[in-house]
């Protein structure tokens, strides 16, 4: 008797798991087993937004300038070390001190041109008193040539009542001593020029090193850097994008230390890759968030894309800058905050769309694998508009199909549904890359796709 009951309840165990299976095959045949969990969604119908999502990062257009001491350059200080820095976000008032440079590169100059100035200073001084004496020795033997001619002028005046010979000798020492007194006199003035270029030259020597000296003492007093307007202090960056502060390098062909940005005014700077870029344009709205606050929504406008790419740090791709002007800003943006910029550009009223996973490619033929029921099969569809997530059915679908996510097993061995001619994409102008390297055509318009029409089926070899 227990051996009897055990088996019915095995025979009614097993009845009740054959029914339940049964129900289960028969309710997923006839809802065709719509379940995006389990890899089939439905197509879907709706305006189809085409938004360009890119993060960037606020700016302020307008700033005044914290830059080095002027004439750095001269001073021979080619590279200067931040030393210290009040914190950004720091507000100060015009005057205040916003940071202080390390001396120590341009003590070792200035002791160096204190000594050239000490001796370019006893230079002169030695050169004076050289001039000095030779000029008076020069004075001195002027005189005595002199002295000399009037001697000679009258022995001359003498030699007249005596013989020819000593008349012609007389002649010819006062003739001696005339020209040798115009040879000193333009000696002495030679000597007296060649005493002003040296004194010149020394001058200007002792004058050169003492500018030196006065300009790295400008300079050195110019290390404690002052505001030059009221603001808030916001860092600069560097070329590898990191932002000065203490301890950063900064030359006189970068000056800035940091800036006092104009807070009335913001923009959010962004960059995109070169599909995204040609999607936007100047004036196009933007919605912009903040990371910092979710919550707050704030409205752009683009107001300059740019011509010609450029290489970010850490990066392989060449990206385009483009800048948004924020409209109308609050108090509680700050330059630097990070930003999510979203750009509609394109809206398809009324249009079949499915996700970008569901739209395969292989030899030229865009595809998807169209549930029905128990059976799956290949339909050629032509796409159009498409965004991040999912891409537009211009042709090969109805809103009442549903399409894999992922290809079956041996899905390209499946026989392929055509488009009629008239319904396959023309390729023009630019594809973007949708699923799995499926080449998506866009858009011709922003009409309703037309109708799914009877299609052909044909086989692996592609005959009819």
């Amino acid at each position: 008797m227990l051996r009897y009951l055990r088996a019915r309840l095995r025979y009614v165990g097993a009845l009740v798991v054959l029914l339940v299976g049964a129900s289960a095959w028969l309710y997923a045949r006839d809802t065709g087993g719509v379940n995006e969990a389990s890899g089939v969604v439905p197509v879907k119908r709706g305006d189809f937004e085409v938004v360009v999502t890119t993060s960037g990062e606020l700016r302020a257009p307008k700033f005044v300038q914290i830059q080095l001491p002027p004439n750095t350059q001269q001073a021979e200080a080619y590279q200067l070390k931040i030393a210290t820095i009040v914190a950004e976000g720091t507000v100060v008032k015009s005057g205040d001190v916003v940071a202080e440079l390390d001396r120590s590169p341009l003590a070792s100059k200035m002791q160096e041109v204190s000594l050239a100035l000490q001796k370019a200073d006893a230079q002169y001084t030695q050169a004076q008193l050289d001039t000095t004496l030779n000029l008076s020795q020069a004075r001195e033997d002027l005189r005595n040539m002199q002295l000399q001619l009037e001697e000679k002028r009258i022995a001359k005046d003498q030699a007249q009542f005596e013989a020819p010979s000593v008349r012609r000798q007389a002649e010819i020492d006062l003739e001696k001593a005339t020209r040798g007194l115009a040879k000193s006199t333009t000696d002495y003035k030679t000597k007296q020029e060649q005493a002003s270029a040296k004194m010149r030259e020394v001058g200007a020597d002792l004058e050169r090193q003492r500018n030196r000296l006065k300009i790295i003492n400008d300079v050195m007093a110019g290390f404690t850097i002052r505001a030059p307007a009221d603001g808030m202090v916001i860092y600069v960056k560097e070329w590898n994008g990191r932002k000065k502060t203490t301890g950063s390098q900064v030359t006189p062909w970068e000056p800035t230390v940091a800036t006092l940005p104009d807070l009335t005014q913001m923009e959010s700077i962004t960059f995109l890759n070169e599909i995204d870029v040609r999607k936007v344009a100047v004036n196009q709205e933007v919605q912009i968030a903040l990371d910092a606050d979710p919550s707050k929504r704030l409205r752009g406008k683009i107001v300059q894309v740019a011509n010609v790419g450029e290489q970010r740090p850490n990066a392989d791709a060449k990206v385009f800058e483009v800048r948004v002007h924020v409209e109308k800003p609050d108090t509680t943006l700050r330059p630097g905050m990070t930003t999510s910029n979203a750009v509609l550009t394109q809206t398809v009223k009324d249009a079949l769309y499915v996700p970008l996973e569901a739209v395969h490619s292989d030899s030229g033929r865009t595809f998807v694998y169209r549930k029905s029921g128990a059976s799956v099969t290949r339909h050629e569809v032509s796409t159009g508009a498409m965004n991040d997530d999912e891409v537009v059915i211009m042709a090969g679908l109805t809103e009442q199909d549903r399409v894999l996510l992922s290809p079956p097993l041996e899905g390209l061995k499946m026989s392929l549904v055509e488009l009629p001619p008239s319904q396959r994409p023309v390729p023009r102008g630019d594809t973007a890359v949708g699923g799995k390297g499926v080449q998506v055509a866009p858009a011709p318009s922003a009409s309703p796709p037309p109708a799914a029409t009877p299609a052909t089926k044909v086989a692996p070899s592609g005959k009819p």
